[in-house]
């Protein structure tokens, strides 16, 4: 005999078998508790498995979100299908019936005969069919559609949605089925419904990209088994989507010849090292009140360098609109975009392009210093791949051994990369 302890429960809300008896876990040290690495479920896209930070946890929890048509049931339903040749999978439907999703992949042309799928949403019925089938991978889409007879609010009202999230959740913790949740967006691109919605789960997941291109990057912004903001970029397809090896092809724009304001820089997104063009347009402005627009750069950020450029190397743009834009789509959030968007606004004001090759990175300070970017010799490496030859770089990043086949060239202040820049 084991004396156990009853969980509380209210009212009628779920049955024993949901909530009820649970063993009262231990006080343990936490040096006496074993850390073990858990083997990954690898999904067979390597895009996917790299921004789940190498695939998919056994147990774990995770909410992708993104706009009406940007691919998120495509691409899981590619995952289920690669899962279902070695793994017991379960898809369950609350938003098309079973011969919508056939349809879906037949079109993609997918071979779904070991994936099994149920279209519902009542939250009751699916934990039932969880327990039955016990599959391995499970995906819920979406969690909108979900409700719970314990509660009387309609599907997608914040109680249902924050009350059907955590069942599941409590459901994958307790049996180690990993959960796959597709959650919808709101106007501005949030996903909709209570924030501990992204709370209870490990991992959250964003598409972004535009409807009207090919292109789709997904986002981690939450990530309990790997690093956050990593990125993983895919090609939308007539047979669904399918991953691109090398990102950076897409983020820089091959000219015939060399234009001004354009400056190619190294980012880094997650643990993956980009190159991503910069262009800028300054122009003589027609109003009193000169313009300042950004798209994939901080705003603010841009009149915060142009303050600087006029302060410390004397190159004043305060009559001037100045327009930046990051190529491709990509949003850049870190500093280390300063050194590259300062160049691009230079080259543009000049009307004179900047040299051939030239790959730069690096923080700009208010008081006029280049601050250094983290992993830069991961950033250089990548330049030389796709055939750059000079790097313009933080002093602080550079390294005695320096990287074969290009020429690094070190500065501390902005008038001195704009001196440098002169003399290439």
């Amino acid at each position: 005999m084991v004396e156990t302890e009853a969980a509380a429960t209210s009212g009628n809300r779920f049955s024993a078998k949901r909530s009820g008896i649970t063993q009262t876990s231990p006080v343990l040290s936490l040096a006496d508790i074993e850390a073990v690495d858990v083997p990954r479920i690898i999904s067979g896209i390597d895009e996917f498995d790299r921004v789940l930070g190498g695939g998919l946890v056994p147990g774990g929890v995770v909410l992708i979100g993104g706009d009406p048509g940007i691919g998120k049931s495509t691409l899981l339903l590619q995952t289920l299908v690669n899962l279902s040749k070695t793994k017991k999978v379960l898809y369950v439907s609350g938003e098309e019936s079973g011969p919508q999703v056939a349809l879906r992949a037949k079109r993609l042309g997918l071979d779904a005969r070991n994936l099994q799928m149920q279209a519902e949403i009542q939250l009751e019925k699916i934990l039932d069919t969880l327990d039955t089938v016990k599959p391995q991978v499970a995906v819920i889409d979406s969690i909108q559609t979900i409700y719970s007879d314990a509660l009387t609010s309609a599907p997608g009202s914040v109680a249902q949605v924050r009350e059907c999230a955590a069942q599941l959740t409590r459901h994958a913790k307790v049996s180690g089925t990993t959960i796959i949740m597709v959650g919808h967006v709101t106007k501005e691109g949030a996903l909709a419904g209570p924030r501990v919605l992204e709370h209870n789960v490990d991992t959250v997941l964003y598409f972004e990209g535009d409807t009207h291109s090919s292109f789709r990057l997904v986002r981690a912004f939450k990530n309990r088994f790997g690093a956050v903001n990593e990125l993983g970029v895919f090609a939308m397809t007539d047979k669904g989507l399918k991953g691109v090896s090398n990102p950076s092809a897409l983020f820089l724009t091959r000219h015939d010849q060399q234009i001004a304001g354009s400056c190619v820089m190294a980012t880094l997104e997650g643990m993956r090292p980009l190159l991503v063009e910069i262009q800028a347009l300054v122009d003589a402005s027609p109003t009193p009140n000169a313009r300042r627009l950004s798209v994939g750069l901080e705003q603010n950020r841009l009149a915060m360098l142009l303050a600087v450029m006029h302060r410390h190397a004397n190159i004043s743009a305060y009559d001037q609109d100045v327009f930046i834009n990051a190529v491709g789509g990509v949003k850049i959030s870190e500093p280390a975009a300063d050194l590259a968007v300062l160049l691009a606004i230079y080259s543009s004001l000049r009307n004179k392009p900047l040299p051939k090759g030239l790959v730069v990175f690096g923080e700009v300070g208010l008081a006029g210093e280049i601050r250094p970017a983290p992993r830069g010799q991961e950033r250089l490496r990548e330049a030389v791949k796709l055939g750059f030859t000079t790097a313009l770089i933080p002093r602080s990043n550079m390294t005695r051994q320096g990287v074969k086949g290009l020429e690094i060239i070190g500065v501390e202040r902005i008038e001195e990369a704009f001196a440098k820049i002169r003399e290439l």
